[in-house]
């Protein structure tokens, strides 16, 4: 029973969540052969001010791109 936690920092949208969970099992089942009814994803959204990237956290990394 493959399972996948996919991290994201907060924002994405229902259809793109929808869209990951339907690519990630389109992989698995093509991939390793796996049924779609045993594949587990679990997307978990974090704050980007609880992400570090860069050596600092996404929110001021962001904040220096802009």
């Amino acid at each position: 029973m493959p399972y996948i936690n996919v991290q994201i920092t907060k924002g994405a949208s229902r259809e793109q969540k929808a869209k990951i969970v339907k690519d990630f099992t389109e992989s698995l089942v093509n991939v390793l052969g796996k049924k779609p009814e045993h594949i587990h994803i679990v997307i978990q959204e974090i704050n980007e001010e609880d992400w570090g990237f860069a050596g600092m956290l996404t929110d001021d990394w962001k904040k220096l791109k802009k």
